[in-house]
């Protein structure tokens, strides 16, 4: 594990660097304060940190509260180091943000210790942060098809329209429906359903720019949001997308299983547009294209705010 060392002493400087480093951490060790704070502020900063109370520069108790007020992620395990022993200093470097305090000069031992205690609590930091990154993504994707889960893309297409009124340019939509997929299920089992939903969201994600982000919105319904995308974009990526679905039948246990999308696509370009209001016109020309046939993409503009 990194850690950084920051004291003015250069005897206690070296010689605490030879213990760390003889354990095992990662040492950085500065001078003064500044260059602590330097280190501190840096990308890879270690999050372990023995800071001396008195040095040049920023000291001890002040780099502390300074760090405190920072909204940076991720947490910094101090301890002060110092010659001053009252219990008024002690309570000083607590009320400044220390985690802990050892006197000088300082016993190895008891300072190992007091390490070991600070590197458990970073762990058990990083694994609480892992964990709810996990739980985040796994949230913001649907459990069956991998694709992004309703909420998660809803709120994306929030923030290209927002993107997209900032820099005056279009999004598109397409609303993507399986043809007859209650058969499919009837017919077939759900099991056989699911296993045709995950093969239709990977062919759709495979039709798709580099730019484009498709989420399942509902049983059997798909929808994309196509950033940059006017009418005529919107069309061409939504006829890809049909083509990739209907090109091949989906293997089943049972057999070959031909199947295919109908598609709604909604663009408003050069005018600001609400997501209700897209969604919707996309919606209304996935209808169409299923009265006229199935198997088809059709796109309506939104109606006038």
């Amino acid at each position: 594990m990194k850690i950084l060392v920051a004291d003015d002493d250069a005897v206690s400087r070296l010689a605490l660097s030879a213990v760390l480093g003889h354990w095992g951490y990662e040492v950085t060790a500065v001078a003064d304060g500044d260059a602590a704070w330097s280190v501190l502020m840096s990308e890879e900063s270690p999050r372990l940190v023995i800071l001396d109370w008195k040095m040049p520069g920023r000291e001890g108790p002040a780099i502390c509260a300074d760090l405190r007020r920072q909204d940076r992620p991720g947490y910094f395990y101090v301890i002060l180091l110092t010659a001053l022993g009252s219990r008024d200093a002690l309570v000083e470097g607590m009320e400044a943000g220390a985690d802990d305090f050892i006197t000088k000069p300082f016993e190895p031992e008891e300072l190992r210790v007091r390490l070991r205690a600070g590197k458990r609590i970073l762990e058990l930091e990083a694994e609480l942060t892992a964990s709810r990154e996990a739980y985040r993504e796994q949230a913001a994707h649907d459990a069956l098809t991998g694709v992004l889960s309703r909420r998660a893309i809803l709120e994306t297409l929030e923030r290209e329209l927002s993107r997209a009124r900032r820099s005056r340019t279009s999004v598109a939509v397409a609303l993507c429906d399986v043809d007859h997929f209650k058969l499919v299920n009837d017919r077939y089992g759900h099991q056989a359903g699911d296993s045709v939903l995950v093969e239709i969201a990977r062919r759709m994600t495979s039709a798709l720019r580099d730019s484009d982000v498709v989420g399942r919105v509902g049983g059997e319904e798909f929808l994309a949001v196509l950033p940059g995308a006017d009418r005529t974009t919107g069309l061409a990526v939504a006829e890809r997308i049909r083509a990739a679905v209907s090109a091949l039948p989906v293997d089943l246990p049972s057999g070959s299983l031909p199947v295919t999308v109908s598609i709604g696509v909604a663009a408003k370009p050069g005018e600001p547009v609400t997501a209700d209001l897209l969604v919707s016109a996309a919606d209304r020309a996935l209808y169409l294209a299923k009265d006229e046939g199935r198997d088809r993409v059709r796109c309506l503009e939104p109606a006038p705010t």
